[in-house]
């Protein structure tokens, strides 16, 4: 990305309509069709996240306990919980 100067890129109505709002500060304008992809979409962790906690939950259903699955998993016994809480 590199620097723009406003008075060779805009026409001169709205650059005095964006000089209303900001003067002499660098300012981003994302592309317009750029839409962002959630945390861990494009690497695929979310997905991994997921079905790592629908088998916690499947396995807590089934009669495992908090320690069990924090021995399991490598997570704290609060974040077991949370993820069993939220998925119930």
């Amino acid at each position: 990305m590199r620097y723009k100067n406003g008075r060779e890129a805009l026409p001169p109505s709205l650059l005095k309509e964006i000089q209303k709002y900001i003067q002499g500060d660098l300012i981003y304008i994302p592309k317009a069709t750029e839409e962002r992809a959630r945390w861990g979409e494009k690497s695929g962790a979310r997905k991994e996240l997921a079905q790592r906690n629908a088998e916690i939950t499947l396995h807590y259903t089934k009669g495992w306990t908090v320690p069990e699955l924090v021995q399991k998993y490598h997570l704290s016994s609060e974040s077991i919980r949370k993820i069993v809480v939220k998925t119930w």
